[in-house]
């Protein structure tokens, strides 16, 4: 019997051994988790339970459990590296087929998929119309390189002071290209609808009445409706028009762009002190865009950045989480599949229900320590060394036990 007991104790300190093993193998390995040999005795069991004198029949290995410990964050710079700080796995696809990962180390493939090495799209809530997230379905997030789509200008936000003590112009008609004709200006880069730029220029005059201006408008140099009328209380703030704003009429560019209907808010202009102004000009409209980047945030929500200035939301990184993560089954590539041991998949984002953050732009190591390992295997070797010297005294007695002479 203590043949077949030390047997088990070998059996079991080589598959620690292999255990290790694997672990320092994958330390260099992203998202990898260790595991730990987990042993349980054996014990001949009759049928009214083990006896209160047995010995036991030796050791078994109970499980290899998962160790989903922290591992520590490495900085990698690129904005599709994503980390788990916390709880939680990457979902990702294969067809439909699911898979859950703690490796982040996302790129691109030719069709502006999101995908691991092994061709795995990441998964994420798409975004709804009224800038939320649709959390009840998971789709593939996938970057397009197709260009932001220009936007005419449409308002145009200035907030100016003209000078109080301002004289009337010396020459009465307005002319652009006559600066007695005016007191002051001011441009605005403004866009058509095939995103083209252009200048819109607004002049200031003041005119006999007291507190009372005109304002005209040009676009590219060229005179765009008639003047416009503005007025000021007494107290320096625009009484007409009532509501600051002010519409010249439209302009046709001469790039085939449809026509220009611009309505400038002068709501905030004021008439004080002795000097023009210029606080702030604001306008709506956008060039063509190319994309110049992708910013992830720590709540997984993923935007294309455009050279344009603008920002589309793609989607919100769906997270998963287990109520037995060790029943998880390993399919290699560091990344497990949902068993009826770890229960079904909870999903949610990044920050709720005790789901970790993401971290754009670095990548989650192993959490494999070395220097426990190797303590880990020296205990291991022991121990099948152990077992292995038991076997040769088992050996040395029985050798002894058949070399004694019988009795006549």
């Amino acid at each position: 019997m203590s043949f077949g007991i030390a047997l088990t104790g070998i059996e079991a300190a080589q598959s620690d051994l292999d255990v290790v093993s694997n672990n320092i193998a994958n330390a260099d390995t992203t998202g990898f988790k260790q595991s730990v040999t987990e042993f349980s005795d054996l014990y001949a069991s009759a049928q009214n339970g083990v006896a209160a004198d047995a010995i036991g029949n030796g050791v078994q290995v109970a499980a290899v459990a998962q160790d989903f410990s922290q591992g520590s964050i490495e900085t990698t710079g690129n904005n599709l590296n994503l980390a788990m700080s916390g709880q939680g796995f990457f979902v990702v696809s294969n067809g439909g087929a699911l898979s859950y990962t703690r490796s982040g180390d996302f790129s691109t493939n030719s069709d502006g998929d999101v995908v691991n090495p092994q061709g795995q799209v990441l998964q994420v809530y798409a975004p709804t119309a009224n800038g939320g997230f649709n959390t009840s379905t998971t789709t593939g997030l996938q970057i397009s390189t197709a260009d932001s789509a220009p936007m005419a200008t449409t308002t145009v936000n200035m907030t100016l002071d003209l000078p109080a003590n301002a004289a009337v112009p010396v020459d009465a008609a307005f002319n652009p290209t006559d600066a007695n004709s005016y007191n002051n200006s001011t441009t605005a880069t403004v866009y058509d609808s095939l995103g083209a730029a252009h200048t819109a220029t607004v002049y200031f005059a003041k005119t006999a009445v007291a507190n009372q201006w005109n304002a005209y408008l040009t676009v590219d140099g060229q005179a765009v409706g008639a003047a416009q009328p503005l007025t000021f209380s007494a107290n320096g703030t625009m009484t007409v028009p009532a509501n600051g704003e002010v519409n010249f009429g439209p302009y046709t560019p001469t790039t085939g762009a449809a026509a220009m209907a611009m309505n400038f808010n002068l709501s905030t202009t004021t008439q004080f002190g002795d000097a023009f102004a210029v606080n702030a000009i604001q306008q709506n409209g956008q060039t063509t865009g190319t994309l110049s980047g992708v910013n992830i945030d720590t709540s997984g929500v993923v935007e294309a950045q455009y050279t344009n200035g603008q920002s589309v939301q793609l989607g919100q990184v769906a997270l998963a989480n287990f109520a037995n993560p060790n029943g998880l089954a390993q399919q290699g590539d560091s990344a497990w599949a949902q068993t009826a041991a770890s229960g079904q998949a909870l999903y949610g984002q990044a920050g709720t229900a005790g789901l970790g953050q993401v971290e754009s732009g670095s990548l989650e190591e192993s959490n494999v320590d070395v220097t426990t390992q190797l303590v880990e295997m020296i205990t291991a070797q022991r121990a099948f060394q152990a077992n292995a010297e038991m076997i040769s005294t088992e050996n040395q007695i029985t050798q002894t036990v058949i070399q004694i002479p019988t009795q006549s």
